[in-house]
């Protein structure tokens, strides 16, 4: 399947780049990070009925679902909404939520991680809708919350209780314009301590739990050295990220002692062999080691919890939807994409992870930029990632009906 006038696609992708960009910049201006999309998901779906969307709704949760077309073939393409915070607001060359244009670049928090591909996908219904590219699918363009917070948390609501059942899932998160197949999974751990609080001035009459602290983290330090590798996913790793102590008083030695552990699944790692390696360690003796539940309000104050714990997922490179996307890419552009994975992790970990729809990943801007203060992603991704979400509706049917 290829585009039927494909000058008339280039041609009109290219004329909604100042669009494109008035756009992303409108998004980067609003803050939004975790539990606070309200804006910013008003602001999109403006921008959706704007350029022609059929439908647009926003769910119990504040996930935003903007539908084109209605036939049978359900495919679903996602860009989270919110972003990380900015930080140390001195570490910034310039301001972050200005959207500054310079050099082929939209610079700025969220530019990148995630509202280029937000950009993108909107304006891939604008071309869709205005040259005519629907088919017997539906397309619908999800604006998701709390990714930041609890990556999947909000595809596990859409997927259990919004009623829609994908054929398939296309992530927008940034991959440098390649189509990527999977990453590793994660899983949250919290090793607490007990020991006994005293007064500081006579630190014999306690147990300090911080001591035995120190010994489990460098055994932890030492277990990241031998976790195993894949030659695809890559290697397993776990960082210590927060080490907290519960004491009365600053001159008191504290009763409790808290570690935070962030352990990066790959090939045949799961969430009980994880926990099963860090109880086993000699440090841990005693501890009590949980995967903690998230359970924060969305923006409309819903709580729909879950376990912080994200499955690694894999799509075969043979697979029919890693074949459309490659398909897809060809059409417009006369060469094969690059195939890869992310280092960090999506919303993949629920809709392929956990409920099993096949699950791509294309988008415009670099991973390594996400969370940074160079935050940015450069134009020329903006119209390409455009031009690859249009042609991919019509190029997906044509090859699973090749390819079953």
């Amino acid at each position: 399947m290829t585009i039927p006038d494909l000058a008339r696609f280039n041609s009109a992708a290219r004329a909604c780049e100042a669009d494109l960009v008035a756009f992303l910049r409108d998004m980067v201006a609003i803050p939004g990070e975790s539990c606070g999309e309200g804006a910013i998901i008003a602001r999109i779906r403006q921008e959706m009925e704007r350029v022609g969307f059929d439908e647009t709704r926003v769910d119990p949760m504040g996930n935003l679902l903007g539908r084109i077309g209605s036939g049978r073939t359900v495919i679903m393409m996602d860009a989270h909404t919110d972003t990380v915070g900015v930080g140390d607001p001195k570490e910034w060359a310039w301001d972050p939520y200005r959207g500054k244009v310079e050099d082929g670049y939209v610079y700025g928090r969220g530019s990148a991680d995630q509202r280029a591909g937000m950009a993108s996908m909107v304006y891939a219904g604008k071309l869709i809708k205005e040259l005519g590219l629907g088919g017997d699918y539906t397309l619908r363009i999800v604006g998701s919350v709390q990714e930041e917070d609890c990556d999947g948390l909000s595809w596990l609501y859409i997927l259990n209780e919004d009623g829609i059942r994908p054929d398939c899932v296309v992530l927008t998160e940034a991959t440098n314009l390649r189509v990527y197949r999977g990453h590793r999974g994660r899983v949250e751990i919290k090793v607490h301590l007990r020991g006994r609080s005293c007064h500081a001035s006579a630190p014999e009459r306690g147990d300090n739990p911080v001591y035995r602290a120190a010994p489990l983290i460098l055994e932890i330090e030492a277990l990241n050295r031998r976790l195993p590798s894949d030659p695809f996913l890559g290697k397993g790793t776990i960082a210590v990220t927060e080490v907290r102590s519960l004491s009365p008083s600053l001159c008191a030695v504290p009763g409790a002692c808290s570690l935070h552990l962030d352990r990066r699944l790959t090939a045949g790692e799961t969430r009980a062999s994880a926990v099963a390696e860090v109880r086993a360690l000699p440090g841990a003796a005693g501890a009590e080691i949980e995967v903690p539940r998230y359970q924060e309000p969305s923006y409309t104050g819903l709580r729909y919890g879950m376990d912080k714990y994200y499955p690694t997922w894999v799509l075969e490179e043979s697979h029919p939807l890693v074949r459309a996307a490659v398909a897809a890419y060809e059409s417009i552009n006369g060469a094969a994409p690059e195939i890869g994975k992310w280092t960090f992790s999506t919303n993949g970990v629920a809709s392929m992870g956990l409920m099993g729809v096949p699950t791509i990943g294309f988008g415009p801007g670099l991973e390594e930029v996400a969370h940074s203060v160079n935050e940015r992603v450069p134009i020329r991704d903006l119209v390409e990632a455009a031009r690859f979400y249009a042609a991919f509706p019509l190029v997906y049917l044509a090859t699973v009906e090749r390819h079953g």
